[in-house]
């Protein structure tokens, strides 16, 4: 019965075009570095009228704690380097100087994996760590920078992102995480 019930969630996973592994991903991963999170607001990035991925913030159990994490999940077949360089353009086009953001661009470069659809990219700001980067919940690397972190959430999270629909959907009715230094 049980095998049967797996297989029927299986076969109405992929009618609904939706990988088996990534809609019952396992954030524990989340809830253990941040005590146990919260989700605080989840939404869809569409470019051109195609979906990209769907994100999801995470705050700490305690909101005013600092730490908080973004999850996406790609809806779409992306390189590491081109997820990389996307970030890169991003950056610049919030004022981060074109060469700081490329030097980042590189480092993201090498953490980066080559995601399929339905699968999870994960950062998790950790004030003292810095930004540690996560795919499928496996870790992948981090980048112990606080000026990176603010430059690299506020492509999300910043007052003037480029997807302000999206940014209103992560944070709901709260404020951004102190990193992001805006005043609620």
């Amino acid at each position: 019965m049980k095998r049967l019930i797996a297989v029927l969630t299986s076969i109405l996973c992929i009618a609904l075009g939706m990988n088996t592994p990534a809609y019952s991903q396992d954030a524990s991963f989340i809830h253990a570095l941040l005590n146990q999170a919260k989700l605080q607001g989840a939404g869809k990035f569409t470019y051109w009228g195609f979906d990209v991925y769907d994100a999801k913030l995470y705050r700490s159990n305690n909101v005013s704690a600092p730490e908080f994490a973004l999850d996406i999940r790609y809806l779409r077949s992306f390189s590491g380097p081109a997820i990389a360089k996307r970030v890169t353009q991003e950056m610049e086009g919030l004022g981060v100087p074109a060469q700081q953001a490329d030097l980042w661009g590189k480092q993201l470069a090498t953490i980066f994996p080559n995601v399929e659809r339905g699968q999870s990219l994960t950062a998790i700001y950790l004030p003292k760590q810095g930004t540690v980067f996560f795919h499928e919940g496996k870790q992948l690397g981090e980048i112990p920078d606080t000026q990176f972190a603010k430059a690299f959430f506020s492509i999300w999270l910043d007052p003037n992102t480029s997807a302000p629909k999206l940014r209103n959907q992560l944070l709901g009715q709260s404020c951004p995480p102190p990193l992001i230094n805006e005043a609620c």
